[in-house]
């Protein structure tokens, strides 16, 4: 038991000194778990020795890449795959098939036997969907057309670890048949079976799965349910998991992969989101300690032997990645500098090759020294590529937009002038046009992602292309002559930008700017803009108005409350400003507008609750009236 404790505090300490350090450069929570369990690693710390341990250790965390896969699954709703089919089927497909044949005709060039270099290609082609997606995430991509490409790719790649793992089998080197003992420590069910049994013994366990998800979760996760206990729900949501996972290890097959299918055949559960949330924290920490123990299994040796060469293999699988992608950006039509965040965002090899490696191994299709190559080239690939990203966004991608700006080609006509400039019609911009438009106030509407002016045209709207950023484009949409200038944009930092530019060139245009958190709206009374309007601040107030309605406060009453409630808040954020940089000023500060706050409103409900607000109250008036008849 001591050495389990020691060994838990060593891996949850490492993980606290370096995923923050790793996130704050840019690099992303992967690469920071890497690290975490290089440092640990036989070759620097030495926590956990090279070996056995090692290996343990990533046979143990190899079950968040297993739960992973489950979640992974449960996206792939079937509706959702066919509106994404061109970029999952074009695209995703195209780039796998493109990859891996580079990679294999490589591979053959350098006299590697047929079958290891279809195991190895196949294995390269994928990207990391932990690495993707938590950068799109902190960059808020998601949405973006790199974000979008992006996640068709991942998806595809996704439902190609089903063929992957299939065919792996078929490339066995010996008499056809599993390796005596398996890579998770069992022996398997079908390891004497010849080569073309343990194909169909595959495909028959997939079919059971099928059929076990179809007809034996869904009475299950009902029965459960109804007990109402949240810890029993998450207790049937992981014996899901373990038991198709124990299947498929049982007649040899990856764990991952039926969790993976598992996954998909829950999609459309009315149980999918409830899963998703219990099981997101265990995914969260076990791959989190399956990446540690990759980099503690790096076999750093071999690298320190013929450093060069591993370098340049894993810089070449970088290049020859990102050119496929690129070419696919290009063709797909993104521009510049979201091409090379595409191309160069998805250039690593996958978290899920380490499993492939693994299975590869089992059905000897690889030996053991192979296998530490690739993985120290998949681990330095990403390591690679989030510090490429952070070089490329800083050198290149910044002078890039900066030269997209400047180009006056890019920018619409613009054959009217009005009163109103608005910048962003997003979400948020969209609705304050409209009800400027429903009460007949034209505004000049700019935005700058082409996709939605797009579709934003075929509504009917007047949307030009432009970036509001830029004193040339507010100059030619009429900044000069206008009153008011609306600031709706996605990004925090271009509201300030475009505060800042217009107190500069355009200082009689009254400016109305969107803030999304209290951080933002303190940045901009620092720039002394007076009119801001945090996105989530009416909406929230509104519903804890409805609240108090629905519990029998009378509406006028609620409604003036509501209207003081914001005054205050509002007022208190112009005095709050000035201490955001000193925390215990700042709380001491805000308990006591709080405190204030709470006691004004007590009073003045507890006053005029039942003075004159029955005059707003229909149940009251209808009474009234009944009486006089």
């Amino acid at each position: 038991m001591t050495g389990f404790l020691f060994s838990a505090i060593v891996f949850i300490t490492a993980a606290i000194l370096f995923v923050p350090v790793a996130k704050k450069l840019g690099m992303g929570s992967v690469l920071g778990y890497l690290i975490a369990g290089i440092v640990i690693g036989p070759y620097v710390l030495g926590f956990i020795e090279s070996g056995n341990q090692g290996q343990d250790i990533m046979h143990t965390t190899e079950f968040g890449v297993v739960i992973m896969l489950f979640l992974i699954g449960m996206e792939l709703e079937p509706k959702n795959l066919w509106k994404m089919r061109d970029l999952i089927f074009r695209i995703g497909l195209t780039q796998i098939l493109i990859t891996a044949a580079l990679i294999f005709a490589i591979m053959l060039a350098l006299g590697i036997s047929w079958n290891i270099a279809v195991a190895v290609s196949l294995s390269m082609a994928l990207s990391s969907t932990a690495i993707v997606l938590s950068s799109l995430k902190e960059k808020n991509q998601m949405s973006s057309p790199v974000g979008k490409m992006s996640f068709g790719v991942l998806l595809m790649q996704d439902i190609a670890v089903i063929p992957i793992l299939a065919i792996i089998p078929l490339l066995a080197t010996t008499s056809g048949e599993i390796s005596s003992v398996d890579t998770h420590g069992g022996e398997s069910f079908i390891e004497t079976l010849p080569t073309w049994a343990q194909t169909v013994s595959i495909f028959l366990a997939i079919g059971l799965v099928v059929l076990i998800g179809r007809f034996g979760f869904g009475p299950l996760l009902k029965w459960v349910s109804k007990t109402h206990l949240r810890e029993l729900f998450t207790a049937s949501a992981l014996l899901i998991v373990f038991g198709i996972s124990w299947l498929m290890q049982l007649v040899g097959l990856s764990p991952a992969l039926g969790a993976f299918i598992a996954g998909v055949i829950l999609a459309n559960s009315p149980y999918r989101h409830a899963l998703e949330s219990d099981l997101e924290p265990f995914k969260g920490l076990l791959l989190g300690l399956f990446f540690m123990a990759v980099g503690a299994t790096i076999n750093f040796e071999l690298i320190q032997k013929q450093p060069i060469n591993i370098i340049s293999i894993a810089l070449g699988i970088i290049l020859i990645k990102g050119l496929v992608l690129f070419g696919l950006g290009k063709f797909k039509k993104l521009n510049l500098g979201q091409n090379l965040s595409f191309a160069l965002g998805l250039a690593q090899v996958s978290e899920f090759s380490f499993v492939t490696y693994s299975f590869a191994i089992q059905f000897d299709v690889i030996d053991q020294e192979l296998s530490d190559l690739l993985m120290a080239i998949t681990a330095l690939t990403m390591a690679f590529t989030p510090i490429l990203s952070v070089l490329m966004d800083k050198l290149v991608l910044s002078k890039l937009e900066q030269e997209v700006a400047n180009s006056d080609k890019k920018m619409d006509d613009i054959h009217e002038k009005n009163q109103v400039i608005l910048l962003g019609f997003g979400n948020f911009g969209s609705t304050v046009g409209r009800f400027l438009r429903a009460n007949g106030v034209e505004a000049t509407i700019l935005d700058y992602d082409p996709d939605r002016i797009d579709f934003l045209r075929k509504l009917g709207f007047r949307v030009y292309f432009g970036d509001g950023t830029q004193v040339s484009v507010l100059e030619t949409a009429g900044a000069a002559d206008a009153k008011i200038l609306i600031s709706t944009l996605d990004d925090p930092n271009q509201n300030i930008l475009v505060a800042e530019i217009c107190k500069e060139h355009f200082p009689h245009l009254e400016l109305l700017v969107r803030a999304r958190t209290r951080s933002d709206a303190y940045e901009l009374l620092e720039k002394d803009i007076q009119n801001i309007y945090r996105e989530q601040l009416d909406t929230s107030i509104l519903m804890g108005e409805d609240v108090l309605k629905k519990l029998g406060f009378r509406a006028h009453t609620m409604h003036r409350l509501a209207a003081q409630f914001k005054k205050y808040d509002e007022e208190s954020l112009k005095i709050l400003v000035n201490f955001k940089n000193d925390q215990k000023e700042y709380l001491s500060t805000a308990k006591r507008h709080i405190e204030q706050q709470e006691s004004i409103l007590s009073g003045e409900l507890s006053k005029k609750f039942s003075l004159n607000d029955h005059a707003w109250d229909s149940e009251q008036l209808k009474s009234e009236n009944s009486g006089k008849k």
